[in-house]
């Protein structure tokens, strides 16, 4: 025995390595050895030299000792811990074991907890008589004992008689020098005391298991390695779990219960799993803790319910790592970019602009735009506020104008995102390979959850990961905001979380009042364009940034309804024409243009007035007679304008200032004139002397049709014998279908139909028939961009406050560049129209 000569590293000591050398001499003549080999753990490892001898002295003693019949009944323990330990004092007259006060009583607590907890534990073991069982076993746990007989005695390799009083040996070997050294304390040799970290005691165990290539599974999971998994999960777990080693503890359990899965449908069961590491001290609650934790971390453990088996065979979890290795940093980067657009892109309003590296990325365009800067430009680096400081400046070659309207968001670190990324990659190359892997239905089932948990895990790291925004501050730099924990539970969306600190910061509005724009009114504009008005919500930082451009219509339309100011367009002669001023005026109908103003009230208009139109016309009086005549204003649009300073004048009578004439004594024909602003208007009299008899009253206009709610003057002429007009007195209106006034004036209700309008002068009546229909009037031409604004002013201003007004508008443009493109996309979002363009 040349070879143990080598075994002295091991620490044997001189008697026993002198014993070994002369051992292959006296061999014959022993009855029966155990041989207990305690090697510190500082020289676990063994040579290839070291295994050649450790098999060759296993062979020897294999050859030179009694066998141990192990058998089911209380007589196993009792022969094994005769033949293991010396009790010397301790044994009875009739060769059994008898224990000490404090054995007795550290088995009747384990008995106790097996009691309490008995719903718990498996169903074969005998929790009435459990403190006789542990008693019977003791120092070992009773499950030690009987797993080789419940689990173990189908192996083929399987020896119940010297392999399993070896395996015991090297295993009370470990124990004494754990508790000797202070390195563990075990009241009993429980399963997960095994000693799988010793290679000596890992090889006398795959020995019995009759596969050694076991080797990989133990270490890698359970122990043998300081990363082994269960070995880490106890350094970073609590410390109850970490005081107890329970994950070492509950992987040996599983370990030694499913036999290394060498034998079908073998599995340790959640109650097996708890009685094996059982523990007066034990919170039975750590046990499925561990068991979670351990199945979401070991490579060659397979869970099925609530069994376990460790096998050859790796789980998810190992074909899981192997495929992350696997990943290409390309597809790591598609998927994270990915995140990103759905996380950024899951909301309703603002469209963001996805990983602009040039100035030209970014549209220059009063609405806010947020631009996602791409993951590999971190926060915290210098490069990336450079980046951010010239893309918010320039738009190509020129300067930006609209500088505010950008709001940055800035990865922190892509590294959590990539980390994520990988593992979602990985599930998905699993599933796509389930297959060729052979999955069953519960481990395909297990890959799509991990798939859609890996998904969400993706996109909260990218709500992590993008906490940080920059953006214009009011002193015109750059200004970094870090948002701090992000989750998706803070908002329902990113771009809202965003939203909701810049609205508590001041920094963006959903509104402003029409009294801001009246304090802020720039010192040199008398008028204020609503184009103007619009662009220095993001052009200037001094003002807050609109969520919505469109706020300014309605911002505009509360000033002029509330006489804050006035909105009037402008046309070429200078002059302002359509003029809204202390008149409701609605958001739809706001025009934001270069041509449109806001002008503070008061307001100085001068209104040109084109006609001047005098009423009654044609009458006839006798001598002495009175008639008021009206002047009315008219502009060249025809509509009535009030006129002021009316100079009169008439001939045939005389006329005061408020328009009365009064009939001289002379007949004939004469004219009663109004002027105004240098514009006359004239009207007939008729003047006799003889008796005027009325005969007729005739209403104008006839037969007319109107729309429902709209207004329409009529006016009403008496006739005297002899054809000509009179003067009447006390004329009633009335009407069916709508209301009239006594100035003749109809608004229509809202039924349609054939209605009347009556007017009467003493007994004499006239009448016309009203009908009240909606009307549908349609144009389609082209119109020379020269003429739209005279084409607005013309044909559409009349109608922009009605309802009924419906516009298409058809625009084609063959000589567009890009940028102009862009620009006309960008005006029609801002007008809050589809901004889909058919580029050729």
């Amino acid at each position: 025995m040349n070879y143990v000569s080598r075994f002295r590293k091991y620490g044997l000591s001189d008697q026993l390595y002198d014993f070994l050398q002369n051992l292959s001499g006296v061999a014959s003549g022993l009855e029966n050895v155990v041989l207990v080999v305690s090697i510190p753990a500082s020289e676990m490892e063994m040579t290839s030299e070291d295994e050649q001898d450790y098999g060759r002295l296993k062979k020897l003693l294999d050859r030179t000792s009694k066998a141990v019949i192990m058998s089911a009944d209380a007589d196993t323990a009792e022969i094994i811990r005769r033949r293991l330990f010396e009790w010397g004092s301790q044994m009875n007259p009739d060769g059994r074991v008898q224990l000490s006060k404090d054995a007795i009583k550290t088995c009747r607590e384990y008995a106790a907890w097996v009691r309490s907890h008995k719903n718990q534990v498996p169903g074969w073991f005998p929790v009435d008589q459990a403190q006789e069982a542990f008693e019977a076993a003791y120092p070992f746990h009773p499950i030690v004992l009987s797993v080789f007989e419940r689990k173990w005695q189908a192996l083929p390799r399987f020896q119940r008689t010297r392999g399993v009083l070896r395996l015991l040996a090297f295993w009370v070997s470990k124990a004494y020098q754990e508790n000797y050294t202070g390195a563990h304390s075990d009241a009993l040799i429980g399963l997960g005391t095994a000693p799988l970290d010793d290679p000596i005691f890992r090889a006398a165990t795959f020995e019995q298991l009759g596969e050694d290539k076991l080797e990989g599974a133990v270490t890698t999971d359970i122990m043998g390695k300081n990363d082994s998994h269960a070995i880490r999960l106890d350094k970073e777990s609590t410390k109850a779990i970490q005081r107890a080693r329970l994950h070492r503890k509950v992987a040996a359990a599983i370990f030694f219960e499913s036999n290394g899965g060498q034998t079908s449908g073998t599995d340790a069961s959640l109650p097996e799993i708890r009685l094996g590491v059982a523990d007066p001290s034990l919170d039975i609650g750590n046990v499925e803790t561990v068991l979670e934790a351990l199945s979401k971390s070991c490579y060659f453990l397979t869970v099925d319910g609530n069994r376990y088996r460790f096998s050859l065979k790796p789980n998810l979890n190992k074909i899981f790592v192997d495929r992350q290795a696997g990943i290409e940093r390309r597809d790591i980067d598609d998927s994270v970019r990915n995140a990103i657009l759905k996380v950024f892109n899951d909301n309703k309003g603002i469209k963001p602009i996805p990983f602009p590296e040039k100035s030209n990325d970014i549209p220059d365009h009063p609405a806010l735009t947020i631009a996602i800067l791409s993951p590999n430009h971190r926060r915290r680096d210098d490069e990336t506020i450079r980046l951010v400081e010239s893309l918010t400046r320039d738009h190509g070659t020129s300067a930006r104008t609209f500088k505010s309207a950008i709001v940055w968001a800035i990865a922190e670190n892509d590294a959590a995102m990539a980390s994520e990324a990988r593992k979602l990659l990985a599930w998905e190359k699993i599933r796509d390979e389930e297959r060729l892997l052979h999955l069953d239905d519960g481990q395909k089932r297990f890959v799509n959850e991990n798939i859609a948990k890996a998904r969400r895990d993706l996109e909260e790291a990218v709500w992590r990961s993008y906490k940080n925004i920059a953006l214009l501050d009011k002193e015109n730099k750059i200004l970094l905001i870090d948002l701090g924990l992000a989750h998706s539970s803070a908002a329902k969306s990113l771009i809202d979380l965003y939203k909701n600190d810049l609205r508590q910061k001041g920094i963006v509005e959903d509104r402003i009042s029409p009294n801001f724009l009246m304090r802020n009114w720039p010192p040199a504009f008398k008028e204020w364009s609503t184009r103007a008005v619009l662009d220095t919500f993001f052009a200037s930082p001094q003002f807050p940034r609109l969520l919505d451009p469109s706020a300014v219509k309605e911002t505009i339309a509360n000033g002029v309804s509330n006489g804050i100011f006035a909105y009037v367009g402008k046309a070429g002669s200078g002059r302002y024409d359509p003029i809204f001023s202390n008149t409701e005026l609605r958001a739809s109908e706001v025009e934001i243009s270069d041509e449109i103003f806001i002008v503070k009230e008061p307001i100085d208009v001068e209104i040109d007035v084109k006609k001047v139109v005098v009423s009654p016309d044609n009458v006839v009086l006798r001598p002495g007679d009175e008639v008021r005549f009206v002047a009315r204003g008219f502009d060249d649009h025809g509509r009535e304008v009030s006129i002021e300073a009316i100079g009169w004048s008439a001939f045939g009578g005389s006329i005061d200032d408020s328009g009365s004439f009064r009939s001289g004594p002379d007949e004939g024909t004469f004219v009663v004139k109004a002027v105004s602003g240098g514009i006359a208007g004239e009207a007939r009299v008729v003047i006799k002397d003889e008796e005027i008899e009325l005969q007729r009253v005739v209403i104008t206009p006839q037969d007319v049709t109107v729309s429902p709610g709209s207004k329409q003057a009529f006016s009403v002429r008496g006739f005297d014998q002899n054809g000509q007009e009179v003067s009447l007195s006390n004329v009633i209106w009335e009407a069916t279908g709508g209301v009239i006034a006594g100035d003749g004036f109809f608004e229509a209700g809202t039924d349609e139909g054939s209605f009347s309008v009556t007017a009467r002068s003493g007994d004499l009546s006239g009448s016309s028939q009203v009908t009240i229909k909606s009307q549908v009037v349609a144009w389609d031409g082209d119109v020379t961009p020269q003429k739209w604004m005279n084409f607005y002013t013309k044909v559409l201003s009349k109608f922009v406050s009605r309802k009924g007004l419906k516009l298409r508008v058809f625009v084609e443009v063959s000589d567009a560049s890009v940028q102009e493109i862009e620009e006309m996309r960008s005006a029609l979002m801002d007008l809050g129209l589809e901004d889909e363009l058919e580029v050729k």
